[in-house]
């Protein structure tokens, strides 16, 4: 890394903002080599560059994706994501659910019917109850995790507009 406070500070923020390359190194195109405009740790940057160098100065696919660091598939991932959404498509997401997909609301007031009527019933009989009503397994912290959420948006929502909201849910 280098010593240069604002490289450093750059690195940072985009690190911040989840735009860092974690492979800049493997970034080998002529242009991020010399000067300081292109930077290799600025994975934006790199993929519009990678898909400019084939749409404009007609490099393979192929040839481009090497030599910017990447393999075919991401290039065409970051191809179909630039055509769709624009620069802001080549922006990271973030990985992983986007939601709870297995705790639906008809699972969690399951849950909470249950600790209603026995609030001394154990998570663990909670996971089994669900698994068998559901067929469903999850773990025991993500039920407490959501249970809690759950009770927390109750308590936010003022009694009188409880029934008018969960009906718009639904």
């Amino acid at each position: 890394m280098s010593n240069d406070p604002a490289k450093r500070s750059k690195r940072d923020a985009l690190k911040r903002h989840g735009t860092l390359n974690p492979h800049p190194d493997f970034v080998t195109d002529p242009l991020f080599q010399i000067g300081d405009f292109f930077d290799p740790d600025d994975l934006v940057q790199v993929k519009y560059e990678m898909l400019r160098r084939v749409r404009v100065d007609k490099q393979s696919a192929s040839q481009s994706a090497s030599s910017f660091g990447f393999s075919r598939p991401t290039y065409y991932q970051a191809e179909e994501d630039f055509q769709r959404d624009g620069l802001v498509g080549l922006l990271p997401e973030k990985r992983g659910p986007r939601q709870a997909h297995k705790l639906t609301s008809d699972v969690l007031d399951f849950a909470a019917q249950l600790r209603a009527s026995d609030p001394s019933i154990r998570t663990l009989d909670l996971v089994a109850a669900i698994e068998k009503r559901f067929a469903i397994a999850a773990h025991p912290r993500t039920i407490e995790r959501a249970l809690a959420r759950q009770e927390k948006k109750r308590r936010r929502i003022p009694r009188a507009a409880r029934g008018t909201q969960r009906s718009r849910k639904r």
